[in-house]
């Protein structure tokens, strides 16, 4: 179960929310929940192609606050970042909110149920951790169990939430905020809570090559 909201996450609060990242109460892999049809147009029903070491992608995210500019680096994870690529590019993201709020720690979003336990109706595998968690960090949100990411992804908000995501280590990091962190920290001081109850929605995201 998630914990009761709080407005900042202290280094124990943060060491138990990175445990529990993909947002999911019931416990719930972060991809099986699904398939979710009416998201996106012909969307990948099962792990995607990853995307090559090397290679590279601008994803631009839309929301009423202003805009996040993402880069996806195949470098990093490349089958995580394979996988968002796909579902940025069918639509999937669209009109799905940012439903999990950590100041201090993370926005997370991805979940087109908007509750934590959704997903695109399959997992992807696991990938080792290649590079540090830090502000802008843009990585995978998954269960304890192996192989359960899926949709549902974190940007992080303060260097200071990196001790609590390397003791676990197992958050792929496929890419990083470029631009637009403003707009990520105006997410974060817009929650009334952890789950917020009128959570900022994702109106577009473009993918671009590189």
């Amino acid at each position: 179960m998630i914990p009761r909201p709080f407005r900042r996450a202290s280094l124990a609060q943060a060491v138990a929310l990175a445990a529990v990242l993909v947002g999911a109460c019931s416990g719930t892999p972060a991809g099986t929940t699904g398939p979710l049809d009416h998201y996106g147009t012909n969307c990948p029903t099962s792990q995607p192609p990853a995307l090559a070491a090397g290679e590279t992608r601008t994803v631009v995210v839309a929301t009423s606050l202003g805009q996040i500019t993402l880069k996806i680096d195949g470098s990093l994870s490349p089958i995580a970042a394979g996988n968002f690529v796909a579902l940025a590019s069918c639509g999937y993201y669209d009109g799905v909110v940012f439903h999990r709020v950590v100041p201090g720690f993370v926005i997370q979003g991805g979940d087109p149920t908007g509750t934590g336990r959704g997903g695109p109706g399959y997992t992807i595998q696991d990938e080792p951790v290649t590079t540090t968690y830090r502000r802008g960090t843009l990585a995978m949100a998954r269960t304890a169990a192996p192989n359960s990411q899926g949709s549902q992804f974190f940007i992080v908000l303060d260097d200071g939430a990196a001790r609590s995501l390397a003791s676990a280590n197992t958050y792929a990091i496929f890419g990083a905020v470029s631009a637009g962190m403003d707009t990520v920290d105006a997410i974060a001081a817009a929650a009334d809570a952890e789950l917020p109850s009128q959570p900022i929605a994702m109106t577009s995201v473009t993918v671009t090559n590189p």
